[in-house]
């Protein structure tokens, strides 16, 4: 039989071909359009036509480079029935990381997003050769460079495709039917927090794992229910959801600009939706906001909405217990009054339950959106896992933790306290790569995650820190700086920290602060925030910052505090390589690119 990914296209056609599988708006104010799955088949098919037109032979590679479109899910449809693999690049990829990857990878043919990511192909193309073809999904706007003879469009792509002959479609089936679970078919790149990124292999048979757990474990999901492609398709997380998705035969809304998520989640009302906890850290903090700017008597009737919220789906409904008539009575009301109101301003009116995982999340915003009927499900997982180790179960969640091991999935934590995972969804390993994968896995075959934690006396998973960004202090006391830079992250004058004091005396931070929220409180103290450098560095505002840190900190032990701040005029950017592309820092590229700034925090002393 066919992998899962190769026939489940098909499958669904024939059961529901007039559903929707997808809708897409390539534009902030355009039209959203609908594509059934009768439609979605034919896309494939002739993708997969136009791939074996190429001259693509199987277990050969494509990379695809693009922002949120539909054409990412047509193209690796189309490649697996080939029994090719996709190599997924960040949108935002620089030149450096985009030759790295397509080279290290063997790609054969380049899909490219826009005119952002053209040139991306192009320069790799004339420096490196061995490219068949570039391919354009947005042509809009878009001029070829003069001497490019290799790029062609989407729509000339497909149109190979529709012009083959029956010998073609022959050779698909027959690749189709040549497929085996242990078929590569995905090769994505770690983002590699400390050096070069690896590439992980992901087979179909890693998929078939995951989706069939999933598929046991999330019963809640509704046949009716839409879910919004937010994070980008080149993240572990979302690939993986949205292949369960189209595997659950749900339709998924395609989010093309991330920027315009405010609007597009308003416009489309999912009911499921993928996210890092930055969403929520920002969503959290515009609450907080709106409650600051209330009457007294708003503000008590939220604290009491809260108090009800939190005891009706905290203390009951999440240990699985009835919830008494006069509670139920109670939450209904506030839900009508208060709640109802914040979910429709977020664009969540009819929410299911929304994945949650890349970085840790404060405990205090996942109990407030719990509260509110907001189900955060937090999970924990890796690219070499296939994204999910573990997540919230509907009933016994503890907050705090990152949930219950998947069925199928043994995680152990060893003598040093690294959690090591075993299972179908577990990476054979890295590709090309025998020295990381000697170091990555165990004798007896467990994956090393690079995470710290434990496991609760209920069976939950607790994360403690990157093992590698773990630090000592020169007395001695160990710091886990993700815990601090969550914690940070729920104040609305910060957007972003990085946690110092390897071997110094104390623990010192990197602050880049939320520039608009810094501002308005500046121009109601008098002071020009005209020239944000200038601003940043007066005494007033690291002041005023220090105690929106002291704040946040006051319950952490004395060596774990903050003593000093350094505030920086800019945000941390990928382009330079100081944060991944999923938004975590690069600890020794900020070291480094900072260091003049984190040695004056110090040389006091």
């Amino acid at each position: 039989m066919a992998n899962r990914l190769v026939e489940i296209v098909k499958r669904h056609a024939a059961r529901i071909g007039s559903k929707e599988v997808y809708r897409f708006c390539w534009r902030k104010d355009g039209e959203w359009l609908s594509t059934t799955w009768e439609e979605f088949a034919a896309q494939t098919d002739v993708a997969a036509k136009s791939l074996c037109r190429l001259g693509l032979l199987e277990k050969d590679r494509i990379a695809i480079c693009s922002p949120n479109t539909p054409q990412i899910l047509i193209t690796e449809m189309g490649a697996f029935r080939n029994r090719l693999s996709s190599i997924p690049l960040y949108s935002s990829s620089s030149q450096e990381q985009f030759d790295f990857i397509v080279k290290d990878g063997g790609a054969k043919v380049l899909f490219v997003g826009d005119s952002h990511q053209y040139p991306l192909a192009y320069n790799y193309w004339k420096n490196h050769g061995g490219i068949v073809r570039i391919v354009v999904f947005k042509n809009e706007g878009l001029e070829l460079f003069p001497d490019d003879n290799i790029t062609i469009f989407w729509d000339d792509f497909l149109r190979l495709g529709m012009e083959a002959g029956p010998e073609v479609a022959e050779e698909v089936g027959a690749r189709s039917e040549r497929g085996l679970p242990e078929d590569m078919a995905t090769l994505i790149y770690t983002s590699g927090t400390t050096g070069e990124p690896k590439g992980v292999v992901i087979t179909h048979g890693n998929y078939d794992a995951t989706i069939t757990s999933h598929l046991k474990l999330l019963k809640r999901i509704k046949d009716t229910d839409i879910s919004m492609a937010f994070l980008p398709m080149s993240h572990i997380l979302e690939k993986a959801w949205c292949f369960f998705c189209l595997s659950r035969g749900l339709t998924i809304a395609v989010n093309y600009d991330p920027r315009n998520i405010q609007d597009t989640i308003k416009d489309i009302n999912p009911n499921l939706m993928c996210c890092v906890p930055r969403f929520w850290e920002k969503v959290y903090a515009g609450v907080k906001e709106k409650i600051a700017s209330m009457s007294a008597m708003q503000r008590m009737m939220v604290k009491r909405a809260l108090v009800v919220g939190r005891k009706r789906n905290l203390d009951y409904k999440r240990v699985g217990k009835k919830v008494p008539w006069l509670l139920e009575k109670e939450y209904e009301f506030w839900d009508s009054k208060i709640f109802m109101r914040l979910k429709h301003a977020i664009g969540i009116p009819d929410p299911n339950f929304f994945p949650t995982a890349g970085a840790p999340l404060s405990d205090r915003i996942c109990e407030f959106m719990r509260s509110v009927g907001i189900d955060i499900i937090i999970g924990y997982g890796l690219s070499e896992t296939t994204a999910t180790v573990s997540c919230y179960p509907d009933i016994d969640y503890e907050i705090g933790t990152v949930g219950i091991p998947l069925a199928g999935v043994e995680v152990r934590i060893d003598k040093t306290g690294e959690i090591l995972v075993k299972g179908d969804n577990v990476t054979p390993g890295y590709y090309n790569n025998p020295e990381a994968n000697a170091a990555a896995f165990t004798e007896d075959g467990f994956f090393r995650t690079g995470d710290a934690g434990y496991f609760t006396r209920g069976g939950a998973l607790v994360l403690t820190e990157r093992v590698k960004d773990l630090f000592k202090t020169s007395n001695g006391k160990y710091i886990a700086p993700q815990m601090l830079e969550s914690r940070l992250a729920e104040n609305k004058y910060i957007d972003q920290a990085a946690i110092i004091g390897d071997r110094r005396k104390y623990v010192t931070a990197l602050i880049v602060p939320n520039f608009s929220q810094l501002r308005a409180w500046g121009e109601k103290q008098g002071m020009d925030t005209s020239d944000t450098g200038q601003f940043v560095s007066d005494p007033r505002t690291v002041s005023f910052i220090m105690k929106q840190i002291d704040g946040v900190q006051k319950s952490l032990a004395p060596y774990e505090q903050i003593k000093k701040i350094t505030l920086l005029p800019h945000h941390f950017a990928i382009m330079n390589g100081e944060v991944t592309n999923t938004m975590k820092v690069r600890r020794s590229v900020v070291a480094s690119r900072y260091a003049k700034e984190i040695e004056a925090m110090y040389d006091e002393d």
